[in-house]
């Protein structure tokens, strides 16, 4: 308390100045019309500043939680195209028209755990059984195709990557509907192979290279990547093409589950065929 009263007492001079100029400012600003607009103005001028950088604060104290609401967003929508006919018109526009049936579902989750640097890949995912997933579940993200559920337990799924020598996926050349399949020679992590291309079929560098219509994992038409290079051997029928991926494999993090709800039917299928041979 003396420390208090010795401060006003030292500053006593200074403190009746301002006092005095805050006193003499409010009078000024109160009988002159230019001189209160101004200040109204300066103080609009600078609540707004404050509002303005409040709300950026909060929006960005939010946007973990926008982002989840957009990804689930996406994943609704994901699961229209999916169960859609895409129809292509002359003009390169892509035209979905909505089947009854729904051959695909749709699950939105996020990677907790991505190697990259071995021969054989494998991400963490989280969801497991109790959320609806299972294996053989294809995973993609926004810019295309990430790897294929390979085990699931209560609330975790690990998935084996793209970038893994064991994963084999079938895909197209989008342009020209040649199939082939999809393998990774354990090098770049930036580029995986298509293999199994006849050398009929018209290449060119940069061609998109998307998911074929025979999987039972995938969709048809996700992306994948573009071509790079193609290699021909003379004492083959098929080209050997680097396909450049559209996923930077090294930093993914919300990703898409897709589950093809006929699929133990077709396996089912498939079996007593085999068995009939």
């Amino acid at each position: 308390m003396q420390q208090i009263i010795y401060f006003f007492t030292k500053n006593s001079t200074k403190l009746l100045f301002l006092l005095l100029l805050v006193i003499s400012l409010y009078l000024t600003i109160q009988s002159h019309a230019f001189h209160k607009s101004q200040f109204i103005n300066s103080a609009n001028l600078v609540s707004g500043t404050i509002y303005e950088e409040t709300n950026n604060v909060k929006e960005y104290l939010h946007l973990k939680s926008e982002n989840e609401m957009l990804a689930e967003e996406n994943s609704r929508l994901k699961q229209i195209l999916y169960n859609s006919e895409i129809i292509i018109d002359s003009a390169f526009s892509i035209k979905p028209e909505l089947r009854i049936a729904s051959d695909f579902e749709v699950f939105q989750t996020k990677i907790i755990r991505n190697s990259y640097n071995k021969k054989d890949n494998y991400l963490t995912i989280k969801g497991g059984i109790k959320n609806g997933f299972s294996k053989d579940m294809g995973v993609i993200n926004a810019r295309g195709v990430i790897g294929i559920v390979e085990n699931v337990s209560k609330n975790y799924a690990t998935v084996q990557s793209i970038l893994n020598t064991k994963t084999r996926i079938d895909a197209k050349i989008s342009n020209s509907n040649h199939f082939g399949t999809l393998v990774w020679d354990g090098k770049n992590t930036g580029f995986i192979q298509l293999i199994d291309i006849p050398k009929l079929a018209k290449i060119h560098k940069g061609d998109s290279i998307v998911t074929g219509g025979e999987s039972t994992i995938f969709p048809e038409n996700i992306p994948v990547g573009i071509i790079d290079k193609v290699f021909a051997s003379k004492n083959s029928n098929f080209y050997t093409i680097n396909v450049r991926l559209f996923n930077d494999m090294t930093n993914i993090g919300s990703v898409y589950l897709i589950e093809n709800v006929n699929l133990e039917e077709i396996k089912q299928l498939e079996e007593i065929t085999l068995d009939n041979e």
